[in-house]
């Protein structure tokens, strides 16, 4: 795991997305102080910690649902908070989201993998009425691979209604592929889910990393972290105490404070 952590970061070229310095809070309550990570394509960081000490937040910064309070958030290097809205539009359309519960849509699987797909065309049909067919025939083949990938491939036509919570979980990591992303997050994705469909979503996950894509996950799972990380972080009252290859942190971290949380001594 760590040669292969170390093979990722030497991939810069590829792109990343990273934040420096971030500090960001709700209500004059900080939240996050002074963090600073990265993620590169064809890599999986695995970010861990207590409840409530950051997680959500910092993958709500990374994916440019909000703006931090200070630093900067950058993709292949360019502040995206200092370039013109286009330019962010552009950047968050680079970004897939899976949340902890699916929020899935009334409608078939299908709907639901397609829908933004379909909201992007009908948005560029706007400015050209030309390209409604060619975007058409572009939608099929991303959601047919997209749930091919989390396995429901032969599921298109089901209500959502009749999913159990991990397909309903499955079709909302398809609707997320189906972007075809350059960076995918993940808000405790498997949480709820039993034993099977937690291991389709581990291999989701891989795959997509395969795929080049850099996935950023955050987990109570320690477990879960050791299998498909690359590097992992922990985050600790909101500062980042220990960020490194997964083999590394887990086996020899190097703050006391993380080795005691990994341990399970520290009681939140």
């Amino acid at each position: 795991m760590a040669q292969r952590a170390e093979q990722h970061r030497a991939s810069d070229s590829r792109g990343a997305i990273s934040i420096a310095d971030v500090t960001h809070g709700f209500d004059g309550e900080s939240v996050l102080t002074d963090v600073s990570l990265s993620v590169d394509r064809g890599e999986t960081l695995a970010v861990i910690g207590p409840s409530g000490t950051g997680k959500t937040t910092l993958l709500r910064l990374l994916s440019l649902f909000q703006r931090p309070d200070e630093g900067t958030v950058a993709i292949d290097g360019h502040d995206v908070w200092e370039r013109p809205e286009r330019d962010r539009l552009a950047a968050r359309r680079r970004i897939g989201m899976v949340f902890q519960s699916a929020n899935l849509f009334d409608g078939s699987v299908h709907g639901n993998v397609s829908y933004g797909l379909r909201i992007r065309r009908d948005w560029r049909d706007r400015l050209s009425g030309w390209v409604s067919a060619l975007l058409g025939s572009e939608i099929e083949p991303q959601v047919e691979r997209a749930l091919a990938q989390v396995g429901l491939a032969e599921n298109a036509d089901r209500n959502v209604g009749s999913l159990s919570g991990g397909e309903a979980q499955r079709v909302a990591f398809a609707r997320a592929l189906a972007y075809d992303p350059d960076f995918l997050f993940l808000d405790e994705p498997t949480s709820d889910l039993d034993p099977r469909n937690t291991a389709v979503i581990e291999d989701a996950i891989d795959a997509a990393r395969e795929d080049g894509l850099g996935v950023v996950i955050a987990t109570h799972d320690m477990h879960q972290a050791e299998r498909i990380a690359d590097r992992v972080a922990v985050l600790l009252n909101g500062e980042v105490i220990e960020l490194g290859p997964a083999e590394r942190v887990f086996e020899n971290p190097r703050d006391r404070r993380a080795q005691k949380f990994i341990d399970g001594e520290l009681v939140y």
